[in-house]
C-alpha cells in the first residue's frame, strides 16, 4: 500500500514563507496529476494547486495566484509547494493528493498556521 509523507508545516508569522514537500512511498502505477489541498477550520477541503505529470501543467486556486508555486520530481515520486506572502486565511490543514485512474492517494495531512 504506497503512502504519502508530507512535511514542511508549521507557524509562521504572515508575510512569511513556508515549503510544503510529499512523497509516495512507492510507485503508483498510471499516476497523472498531484496536487495539494487544504481543509480551514471549520471549512470544506479545497484545492489549492495542482501539476500534471506529462505535461507539468498546473493549475491555482485565485486566493494563491503569484504567491504559491507547486512543482514536482516525478524520480522521487514528490510534490512540493512554495508558499509566500503568507496570510492568517492560509491557516489549515493541508492534505497532498495524487491520482491515478480510478484512485486517490492522500496524505495525513500536516498543519499550516500563519500568526497576524
Amino acid at each position: 500500500q504506497v503512502q504519502l509523507v508530507e512535511s514542511g508545516g508549521g507557524l509562521v508569522q504572515a508575510g512569511g514563507s513556508l515549503r510544503l514537500s510529499c512523497a509516495a512511498s512507492g510507485t503508483i502505477f498510471g499516476l497523472n496529476a498531484m496536487g495539494w489541498y487544504r481543509q480551514p477550520p471549520g471549512k470544506q477541503r479545497e484545492l489549492v494547486a495542482s501539476i500534471t505529470i506529462g505535461g507539468g501543467s498546473t493549475n491555482y486556486a485565485d486566493s494563491v495566484k503569484g504567491r504559491f508555486t507547486i512543482s514536482k520530481d516525478n524520480a522521487k515520486n514528490t510534490v512540493y509547494l512554495e508558499m509566500h506572502s503568507l496570510k492568517p486565511d492560509d491557516t489549515a490543514v493541508y492534505y497532498c493528493n495524487m491520482q491515478a485512474p480510478f484512485r486517490d492517494f492522500w496524505g495525513q495531512g500536516t498543519q499550516v498556521t500563519v500568526s497576524s
